[in-house]
């Protein structure tokens, strides 16, 4: 072996002991050095990451906590809620961290033929913090919460088409007016958690109580929290004693206090420091492609954006590319104003991309006499790494449209109860979902309660329908490139890319080979998959 090549295998080994790279990784690089395959998968074994042991608290410095935030499942918005919902809470399926769907509460599941029912078995094994078993009765419980015409939930909408959910004693069965292929996947929402059954059969979310790998001993909203294991759970993991939670909104403060040691791992980093925390011995910086997506939903109900030629100016005067380079670092996947990423299935990949345009945009102002157009557009530092300097670029990019946008720098704190659906254009941050379906279903079609953009497209709600029954592949993929179209074309949301997740962990945590590209921090399951080497 020559000397560089030495050189490299010794800094290989280094990085696998401190979790810093994948055995697919690293055996690609061992190989191109021209080590055997036997040989590198020895070395491997030698110098990979320590295994998982039980132990110690892991402490977390979490971006996007408010005072708003609660214990209602229906009205989770926050990235707080979130990551907590993921560590105190179950559900039926979860996504592993190779991005294919899992068991969590049901160990196996099945359909009829038409995917009009679909089958959950209950495991057995699976106990509430209070040491209650979950039942089906529970499962009912959760689930009907989120269905009804009295129900103000986010996730009304996913469970729309589910006329009846029976208790079968060790499963669950929903039935559907209509075949959904995504089913099993919809499930894994975030809102959809199994919380238990009070006696007249509703659901006690007021509580706090899970079945998930931690529960909660102190919760302060806005503040943070601190959970412990939860030695009956039914999964595997959970290898931390307790796991503190800190909200610190401000990016500069939750960088330091990783870099000082103050906290194991940090939410949200900015991507303008990924270079220096790179250099960090003690940092391991992680870097995901994933789905989650920047959005900039407007009121197409509401002045001006009630006129389409004022959406696609709009559309046309943002510079993906710039946005990119400068706010993302390259850590970003370009779109296209339609809400179906690349790294969902079905991915439309033949629709053209569109351009900046600021001439476009002009003549169209003018075709409908909305010269000089002048409107506000609210953002917040907490909704993703450089969001504030996103919208400050995209309005100096408009003023070759002849458009004046106002950024209007809203609080950190309520920016989701205040702002977001409230105001008539703002920046949102979405969370990857599994598939389009859900996405769309969520915030496209009408009547959902986060129609962002309060977008009502005829057209597209019942491509929408039939591509859920639809269970050729090759049909149901044309059906969501139309309503891809329809989005792109005629919808009320401007959206400029979708970010990488980029966190970060101190080197004594350690993590698997892969990392979930649902959420931040692996899918937010971190607190049941992580440990300490």
């Amino acid at each position: 072996m020559t000397k560089k090549n030495q050189i490299l295998m010794d800094r290989l080994a280094e990085a696998a002991r401190q979790g810093k790279i994948s055995r697919r990784q690293f055996m690609h690089h061992s190989t191109a050095a021209g080590v055997t395959a036997v040989t590198a998968t020895g070395l491997w074994t030698q110098h990979a990451k320590a295994q998982p042991k039980s132990g110690g608290t892991l402490r977390v410095a979490q971006h996007d906590g408010n005072t708003t935030d609660t214990h209602d499942p229906g009205v989770y918005q926050s990235n707080f809620d979130i990551g907590l919902v993921h560590s105190h809470r179950s559900f039926l399926t979860m996504i592993n961290p190779d991005g294919s769907l899992g068991p969590d509460l049901a160990t196996e599941w099945s359909a009829t033929p038409d995917a009009a029912q679909w089958t959950f078995k209950l495991n057995p094994a699976a106990t509430f913090h209070d040491g209650n078993k979950v039942t089906a009765n529970d499962v009912v419980a959760s689930m009907n919460y989120h269905r009804g015409e009295a129900s103000t939930s986010a996730a009304k909408a996913l469970l729309a088409g589910v006329t009846d959910i029976t208790d079968n004693g060790d499963s669950v069965t929903f039935v559907l007016e209509a075949g959904n292929a995504d089913l099993p996947w919809l499930l894994t929402d975030y809102h959809l958690c199994i919380v238990p059954a009070n006696a007249d059969g509703t659901a006690n979310w007021q509580s706090g109580i899970g079945s998930g790998p931690y529960k909660i001993v102190e919760l302060d909203f806005g503040t943070g929290c601190r959970l412990v294991r939860h030695d009956d759970w039914h999964g595997e993991g959970a290898y931390f004693d307790e796991v503190e939670v800190l909200v610190v909104n401000d990016p500069n403060a939750r960088q330091t206090a990783l870099v000082t040691g103050d906290v194991d791992t940090a939410t949200l980093l900015e991507n303008k420091t990924l270079g220096l925390l790179g250099r960090n011995p003690d940092i391991v910086v992680e870097n995901v492609a994933s789905g989650q997506c920047l959005t900039m939903p407007m009121h197409t109900d509401t002045a001006p954006f009630n006129i389409p030629e004022v959406r696609q100016a709009l559309k046309l005067s943002i510079n993906r590319e710039e946005l990119i380079e400068k706010i993302a670092f390259g850590a970003a996947t370009i779109g296209n104003d339609f809400h179906h990423s690349p790294a969902q299935p079905y991915w439309p990949s033949d629709i053209p991309q569109r351009e900046y345009d600021p001439d476009q945009a002009k003549s169209l102002l003018a075709s409908v006499g909305m010269e000089g157009l002048t409107v506000d557009f609210s953002t917040a530092d907490s909704i993703t790494t450089g969001a504030v300097d996103a919208a400050v670029l995209y309005a100096e990019q408009a003023k070759a449209s002849g458009i004046n946008i106002n950024v209007v720098r809203e609080p950190n704190d309520g920016y989701w109860s205040d702002v977001w659906l409230v105001k008539p254009w703002c920046m949102v941050l979405w969370g990857s979902r599994p598939t389009p379906d859900i996405m769309y279903t969520l915030a496209y079609s009408s009547g959902a309660a986060w129609n962002e953009s309060r977008w009502e497209n005829d057209g597209f709600n019942e491509l929408l329908q039939k591509a859920k029954a639809e269970l050729d592949d090759t049909l149901r993929a044309e059906m969501y490139r139309d309503m891809a179209m329809m989005a792109r074309d005629d919808g009320g949301t401007v959206i400029p890319y979708f970010p990488n997740f980029i966190y970060a962990r101190r080197s004594a945590v350690g993590r698997g080979d892969s990392l979930s590209p649902a959420w931040q921090m692996d899918g937010y399951r971190y607190a049941s998959r992580w440990y300490f080497t």
